[in-house]
């Protein structure tokens, strides 16, 4: 059984005890849960891959507690990833950087690059602090399938497979982080997250794209499929494509009310954020697959979002969670 920590000193000094010896420890984060171990220890790395059942050529993200560390494990920063770190570091946003010599091949998928982040919340930050070493931490859950914004989300997928877990709530932003690569010193974004693109934009003018799928990631979140749940999902734009309701089908509407005429007729209807704030419904988005999941329906229904701002991010893991293997 895998161990459930407190958030409190005597949790922290276990979860720090269990990474030093090379142990997985699931902690919270701003965005969702991240199954850590010491990203400067390979084997310990190994274990991520074995216990989310990962590829290995998928690489992993490395938190830390300031840029000035963050940045130590880079061998070259560009100006505009600097900007951006004092713009939102401590937060959801990841750079990727070339790597120093110090970051195991197996973290980075040996690629040249590597992933870094300066996670914002408190249980993450004192987490960090205490153990003493860099984190490489992706997402708590089994591969490919609905990220995890609470304790009881992991234990649901990677209890027993873990050592421990610290319960640090429900995540506030519900989304995983931005990563942002860089060409000749131009942001270019590889996964849209919780920091948009028309905020890197304020801070560096011209922001590019990255492919949106790859069969070998340069960062998390490229794979075709992705965040995916176990019962068919279907996508819809707009209310007037939405099919009739039907007894065995779960509904959720991303932003605005739920139409009248599905307000009645499916097994489960739920709208995310009424009032059509994104930030809301993207702090609710993977616990509500996640609760349509179990519902036993036979299908999934979703009215998705318009598709800027935080809105991109939302449609992104809808459009990866609906490719059926």
């Amino acid at each position: 059984m895998t161990r459930q920590l407190a958030p409190d000193p005597k949790g922290l000094d276990a979860a720090a005890t269990i990474l030093r010896s090379g142990g997985l420890v699931a902690m919270p984060t701003e965005t969702v849960y991240g199954l850590a171990a010491n990203a400067l220890n390979p084997v310990a790395v190994a274990r991520i891959f074995e216990a989310k059942r990962r590829p290995s050529f998928d690489p992993l993200i490395v938190h830390l507690p300031s840029a000035e560390q963050a940045f130590a494990l880079a061998t070259s920063v560009p100006d505009a990833a600097r900007r951006l770190a004092a713009a939102f570091w401590p937060g959801p946003l990841t750079l990727v950087l070339p790597r120093a010599a110090i970051i195991p091949d197996i973290v980075a998928a040996e690629l040249p690059t590597v992933g870094l982040r300066v996670p914002a919340h408190p249980v993450a930050r004192q987490l960090l602090e205490r153990v003493g070493l860099p984190l490489a931490a992706p997402s708590a859950n089994l591969f490919g399938f609905v990220s995890p914004t609470s304790a009881a989300h992991v234990l649901d997928g990677l209890d027993g497979r873990i050592d421990a877990v610290l319960d640090g709530g429900t995540c506030a932003h519900g989304l995983e982080s931005t990563v942002v690569a860089f060409e000749e010193g131009r942001p270019i974004i590889l996964r849209h997250g919780a920091i948009t693109r028309e905020q890197i934009a304020a801070l560096c003018g011209a922001v590019g794209e990255g492919a949106r799928v790859l069969e070998r990631p340069l960062a998390p979140g490229q794979l075709a499929r992705h965040y995916a749940t176990r019962t068919p999902l279907r996508l819809f734009d707009r209310a007037d494509q939405l099919p009739e309701p039907a007894a065995t089908a779960a509904l959720i509407v991303i932003a605005g009310s739920i139409p009248d005429a599905h307000r009645k007729g499916n097994l489960s209807t739920r709208a995310l954020a009424p009032s059509g704030s994104l930030t809301e419904a993207a702090a609710s988005l993977f616990a509500a697959l996640r609760e349509a999941d179990a519902s036993g329906a036979s299908e999934l229904r979703i009215l998705t979002c318009d598709d800027s701002g935080l809105g991109r991010a939302i449609n992104d893991r809808l459009r990866r969670a609906a490719v059926r293997a």
